[in-house]
């Protein structure tokens, strides 16, 4: 029998929901006042020392001694980002913003992402025809917009015509009614509220350096590049108070050294393998004495596999690790909700209390008893359950079935803790805002009305309700998921959730 209600999260003491400290030993080196290189221990020190507590929504109470400013969050952001001792917090930054909830690199996602507790919202920068900087990723809009064509050929007027598309874009993502900000807009935005990691701006970092001198938002802009250190000096140099983060991996890990007593503020460290250089121990030890260590957690390539996807399985195989064994202070994330659940509460993913989940691939077994596929081959690749038909894949950490089709079904035991109503959710992923559809049914009784199945834009997975609730009785069930055959199905499955509801 394959196990019944896997739960997706690691909590030290869940129930009585003790908050973890995560401790960065940091080395000695007080932070420099500047936002751009800063030196060592010998070198400049803080004014006066920091104290950084537990992260967590208290802590977004403005900061009483004011040590940059007002004491708003965009301050305490900024005074947290140059500490580098031995309490120093763990900080999070949003990739695109919380395109979860709006189109990335959207005014609306920015929000949301400061919002939600994230420090930094990473955003990319291009220049439009007429040289205004504005935000996209691609160097075309054809991705994100309803339009066509590259950024670099398009005036300001032109793109503000364009509509971006849901979340991460596509061209099976709806368009909305929000444009393509510019970087003026996003920096008065952030003013307040945190920093703003500028990727791709590099190119255009005297055009960005304008509009941050001219919005008074200097401390809020972090650039980033892998440019060649002298390059990166003589920009500094001239323009002071600017906030810098250097791109390393094993190609160029010699530019720390170049960098000498004079480090930038962070490194974003990026490894395939933790046989890398850059990701052992004694290297990161010593980036960390003067700086950040930046680490990517969206995607596999980045941190060895150690995804958000990985640490909603199991945190210590993710984001505690990179925590942990890789010396990581600021983590870039496409998941700013779980990630800021366990920073403050050490569960990622956690279960409703008095909720089951199962997981995708843990159907009951035989072909016409516990599943029925198209196809015998398991298209995903992933031989998880040799000799079945059921098409399984690896995502980033995560396990799910894809290639759903119409006509298939899956069904699976579940243990109910106890008597009472349940709300069915799933856990999916589809590049397509209509992704499909599908029926349920519990212990061969009548299938319910069917369900649309709205997608998330791209590979990424969201919980996403059913609109079905049944009343069930404690003890084992089977639950039986049908999709129709005369819906295109364009979604995968990561696990089923059902969730007490008040009667």
């Amino acid at each position: 029998m394959p196990a019944l209600a896997v739960v997706r999260s690691f909590a030290l003491h869940r129930g009585a929901r003790a908050v973890l400290t995560f401790t960065l030993a940091l080395g000695l080196a007080a932070a420099a006042p500047s936002m751009g290189l800063h030196r060592d221990s010998g070198g400049l020190r803080a004014t006066s020392p920091l104290t950084v507590g537990q992260p967590g929504p208290k802590d977004r109470r403005p900061d009483p001694a004011g040590a940059f400013g007002t004491g708003t969050a965009a301050d305490r952001a900024h005074r947290d980002l140059l500490d580098h001792g031995p309490t120093a917090r763990v900080l999070t930054a949003a990739h695109r913003g919380q395109w979860r909830r709006a189109p990335e690199n959207s005014l609306p996602a920015i929000r949301a992402a400061f919002d939600l507790g994230a420090d930094i919202a990473e955003v990319d920068v291009r220049l439009t025809k007429d040289e205004v900087p504005v935000l996209m990723h691609d160097t075309t809009v054809d991705r994100t917009t309803d339009g066509r064509g590259a950024v670099a050929d398009l005036t300001l007027a032109q793109l503000r015509k364009l509509r971006l598309r849901e979340g991460l874009g596509g061209s099976g993502a709806a368009p909305t009614e929000e444009r393509i900000p510019t970087l003026e807009e996003v920096m008065n935005l952030a003013r307040d509220r945190g920093l703003i990691n500028l990727d791709k701006g590099w190119p255009s970092r005297q055009a960005i350096w304008n509009v941050l001198a001219r919005t008074g938002t200097v401390r809020n802009g972090l650039y980033k590049s892998n440019a060649p250190v002298s390059e990166v000096r003589a920009f500094l140099d001239t323009h002071p108070g600017a906030g810098y983060m250097h791109k390393i991996t094993d190609r160029n890990r010699a530019d720390v050294a170049a960098f000498g007593t004079a480090q930038p503020i962070a490194y974003e460290v990026e490894f395939n393998s933790t046989s890398d250089a850059v990701a052992r121990k004694p290297f990161l030890d010593e980036l960390a004495r003067n700086s950040r260590i930046w680490i990517n957690a969206m995607w596999a390539g980045t941190a060895a596999r150690m995804t958000d996807e990985a640490s909603l399985v199991d945190p210590r195989r993710g984001w505690g690790k990179l925590v942990r064994d890789h010396r990581a202070s600021v983590l870039q994330t496409d998941d700013v909700e779980h990630l800021r659940s366990w920073l403050r509460t050490g569960a990622a993913d956690p279960l409703p209390e008095g909720g089951v989940r199962v997981q995708a691939e843990d159907f009951l077994p035989g072909e016409g008893t516990g599943y029925h596929d198209l196809d015998p081959a398991n298209r995903g690749g992933l031989a998880r359950r040799p000799g079945e038909g059921v098409d399984l894949a690896g995502e980033d950490g995560a396990v799910r079935v894809c290639d759903l089709r119409g006509g298939e079904w899956l069904r699976y035991a579940v243990d109910v803790p106890a008597t009472g109503s349940y709300a069915l959710a799933a856990r999916i992923s589809s590049p397509n805002s209509r992704a499909g559809a599908y029926t349920v049914s519990f212990d061969d009784g009548p299938e319910s009305t069917r369900g649309a199945v709205h997608g998330t834009t791209g590979d990424a997975m969201a919980l996403r309700p059913s609109g079905v609730t049944r009343r069930l009785t404690a003890g084992r069930h089977v639950l039986r998921i049908a999709l129709p055959a005369d819906v295109p199905q364009t979604w995968n499955l990561d696990y089923l959730q059902l969730a007490p509801v008040t009667d």
